[in-house]
């Protein structure tokens, strides 16, 4: 079967969202309408094989959540949250791939979208990445707030002027000023500005507070220990909150223990 009459066979059996051409090297690349945590666009491949059809990622959901994540390997509990997701859908997962084998021509369009539900559902794996980059910095800062002997506390809820209430990671208390500490930390550059729209957000919300309250500091805590961030995402926030990073304490040391004068006579 000729590449054309194996795109009409897969065609005949998916919904018209579902869009069928060759692909770059062997077989037929299925453009799906599910999209990654980035918004890019889940393909499905189809291959002929022995009389049947294997269809696969070609190992783009795990491809796409290795570049989400800090380290190069995943972690045990990674490797098992994505052999539950295969076992869910009924594929295989061979060498990185989401694979389903052999295929009949019938069953051609529930293949194609099993393996692309089942990419879905393995690239959302990042979430639970991203929580645990920001429980593991956020339980750093903590350790160095108490050896630092600054009053604190954590996972502080204000109310913002919208009426929603906004979880800010930590509140410090010193003689001087109470600040607001906003963590950003995430392993994704593709992640890294809607962490700094989120905080962005929350600082214009909460601004009021800045008013009732003028010994009120905001800082934007950037983990840059992971290259992740880039000049516009510190410009995004500076207007509205001081920026610290993570990777030198003695100035956030310093920004949170002077007066809020201190503060913006240095900005």
């Amino acid at each position: 079967m000729n590449v054309n009459e194996l795109c009409a066979s897969v065609g005949r059996t998916l919904p018209p969202l579902f869009v069928c051409s060759p692909a770059p090297h062997e077989g037929v690349r299925v453009r799906t309408p599910l999209l990654y945590p980035d918004g890019g666009v889940v393909d499905v491949f189809v291959l002929e094989r022995g009389g049947g059809y294997t269809v696969t990622d070609f190992g783009d959901a795990l491809g796409w959540l290795g570049l989400q994540s800090i380290s190069r390997r995943r972690s045990r509990r990674q490797e098992m949250l994505a052999q539950d997701v295969c076992r869910t859908l009924r594929i295989d997962l061979l060498h990185d791939q989401l694979v389903l084998r052999p295929v009949t021509d019938d069953a051609l369009g529930e293949a194609v979208t099993r393996i692309a539900q089942a990419a879905v559902r393995v690239s959302d794996l990042w979430f639970t990445l991203r929580s645990q980059s920001l429980q593991a910095t956020e339980d750093e800062v903590d350790e160095w707030l108490r050896e630092k002997q600054i009053p604190f506390q954590r996972q502080v809820a204000k109310p913002g002027r919208s009426g929603r209430d906004w979880t800010i990671n930590f509140e410090t208390q010193s003689p001087n000023r109470t600040s607001l500490i906003f963590l950003l930390s995430t392993g994704s550059r593709g992640a890294a500005r809607r962490v700094t729209e989120h905080v962005l957000a929350g600082c214009v919300d909460l601004s009021h507070l800045k008013t009732e309250q003028p010994n009120q500091a905001f800082i934007s805590l950037f983990d840059d220990t992971v290259d992740v961030w880039r000049a516009e995402d510190f410009q995004l926030v500076e207007d509205h909150s001081e920026i610290a990073r993570w990777s030198a304490p003695d100035e956030l040391e310093r920004i949170l223990t002077a007066s809020v004068r201190d503060n913006l006579s240095l900005c």
